[in-house]
């Protein structure tokens, strides 16, 4: 592959399932229960991704303790900032809080994925890709029983939110000769604390109410896919 276009191509990567899932989620009715599984499986997926492709490096680079900080960094800024979409959003917040949980997670994926391009990325890549599908369905859902936002305005800020992403990758890999081990394992710590957050608040309970008992098999077989594709 050429060495100019990969980071290109990883960026797209890693956008398209949000719009794909945007795209899905905002024209059709799915049923409560496959919304559910889906996001389920991506959870399970995403766990995978921060105890071995996030949190797993920085621990190796940082130690417990500056590792830690930015986990709950990470954590604390998502949490903080999904209150105040809730506080003002009301019951329509899920779907912005999934589109934000998507961005804040998923900025310092993708700079993780970007500075990591040289050491491969593959497995990274797929669990981001695999974990944005699920997480953009269920909030254009949410989006399009929303009045106040509609199919239209919601696919538009699906959309600048997939080209930020998109773009943070050829970004951070062109920057990567520049930041250090140490500031790459601090960013990969702090994607790790946002998508933890986005775990606890947004996805699991969701897939939960709206799947029952059994989402924990689909959040397993996230889980088991992410893993076997890391070994």
């Amino acid at each position: 592959m050429n060495s100019a276009l990969e980071p290109w191509l990883y960026g797209i990567g890693t956008a398209l399932p949000l719009l794909i899932g945007a795209a899905v989620g905002l024209r059709y009715d799915l049923p409560r229960w496959l919304l559910a599984a889906l996001m389920a499986f991506g959870a399970g997926t995403m766990l995978a991704a921060v105890s071995t492709e996030l949190f797993q490096p920085a621990f190796d680079e940082l130690g417990l303790l500056p590792a830690g900080m930015a986990l709950m960094a990470g954590t604390l800024v998502y949490v903080v900032a999904d209150r105040l979409v809730e506080t003002r959003l009301g019951p329509a917040a899920l779907g912005p809080a999934l589109m934000l949980g998507a961005l804040l997670d998923g900025v310092p994926e993708n700079i993780a994925l970007g500075v990591s391009l040289t050491e491969g990325g593959l497995v990274l890549l797929v669990a981001i890709a695999v974990g944005n599908m699920p997480e953009a369905v269920a909030g254009a859902a949410s989006m399009r029983e929303d009045h106040a936002i509609g199919p239209r305005r919601g696919m538009a800020m699906w959309t600048a939110t997939a080209v930020a992403l998109a773009l943070t990758v050829p970004a951070a890999e062109a920057l990567s000769t520049t930041i250090s081990t140490g500031t790459i394992a601090a960013t990969q710590a702090v994607a790790g604390g946002a998508t933890i957050a986005v775990l606890a608040d947004s996805l699991m309970p969701t897939a939960y109410r709206d799947g029952g008992w059994w989402v924990g098999i689909a959040t397993a077989l996230g889980f088991l896919t992410a893993f076997a594709l890391g070994g």
